[in-house]
């Protein structure tokens, strides 16, 4: 009696686990879940807008909240600010960190940055507590700024 109620204690609690657990995406690395009215934005600079090399970038996030990096708290995600991108990285992975991939792990709502002169583009994308984006991704359009 007592081996058969620990295999139904383990059975239902396998089962309620494998209900919470967020959608495994096809690289096999879980994807946390956003609420369907989140929205990313960037506050500034505007599209368009000329700026120096060095600017601030101010990001805006609706629905959600900011948490660091590591920090496993529902209907939150920390900024990654991709630069010069012409696509979006894999969605089912870390968001890569390097020069065009730019991580705000610590719940920064803004960052100055440096660009040579000329056209670039600017794009967020949030990441959950371990740099994976959401699902469904929450993004900001993708703005231009001339640099001066």
């Amino acid at each position: 009696m007592k081996t058969t109620l620990v295999l139904a204690l383990t059975l239902l609690t396998a089962a309620a686990a494998a209900q919470t657990a967020p959608p495994a995406a096809p690289g096999g690395l879980p994807r946390t879940a956003s609420p369907a009215a989140a929205e990313e934005y960037i506050i500034s600079p505007k599209d368009g807008e000329t700026v120096g090399q060095d600017m601030t970038v101010r990001f805006g996030l609706k629905g959600m909240g900011v948490a660091p990096a590591g920090v496993i708290k529902d209907n939150t995600g920390h900024h990654h600010l991709l630069i010069d991108n012409k696509e979006l990285p894999p969605l089912d992975q870390p968001i890569p960190n390097d020069d065009t991939h730019k991580h705000y792990g610590g719940g920064q709502t803004e960052a100055t940055i440096h660009l040579a002169p000329g056209d670039h583009t600017l794009q967020l994308l949030l990441g959950d507590a371990s740099h994976i984006p959401l699902n469904p991704s929450v993004m900001s359009k993708k703005i231009t700024v001339h640099v001066k």
